[in-house]
């Protein structure tokens, strides 16, 4: 088993960032042959996802999110103005479970994971913990 982390900065309040990169440089790091990765975000207002990263499906996500979760009248707000963050969050997720293959993660050809800002711009840092043989 290995855990890791590492951090990432976000530049707006609600975007998408790819984290493969270095979510598989900790499970290549890790030695394991297989098994799975589980990757998380310990923070409230971001998320995490698994799809493709081409730019008009990322501006759909986000076109999404938007229209689901940023609305008026949340009673959260009242105390920090960031209520659609949190619900928009608790609809996604903010953790992921992946196999783990010859040392790399697992993924189909176009899939890439994938931290949704949704509060930002912030410092996020994402957990890896790999586990397997």
């Amino acid at each position: 088993m290995l855990r890791d982390s590492f951090p990432t900065r976000t530049s707006a309040q609600v975007e998408v960032v790819d984290v493969t990169r270095e979510v598989d440089a900790i499970v290549g790091a890790s030695g394991l042959a297989g098994g799975l990765a589980n990757i998380a975000a310990p923070h409230c207002t971001c998320a995490l996802y698994v799809n493709e990263n081409e730019s008009g499906l990322v501006h759909d996500v986000l076109r999404v999110v938007r229209e689901l979760a940023f609305r008026e009248g949340y009673r959260h707000d009242r105390i920090d103005d960031n209520a659609a963050a949190h619900v928009a969050a608790s609809l996604i997720g903010s953790a992921l479970t992946l196999p783990v293959e010859d040392g790399r993660l697992k993924l189909g050809t176009w899939q890439r994971v994938m931290l949704l800002e949704l509060d930002g711009p912030r410092s996020r840092t994402i957990l890896v913990t790999v586990l397997g043989g």
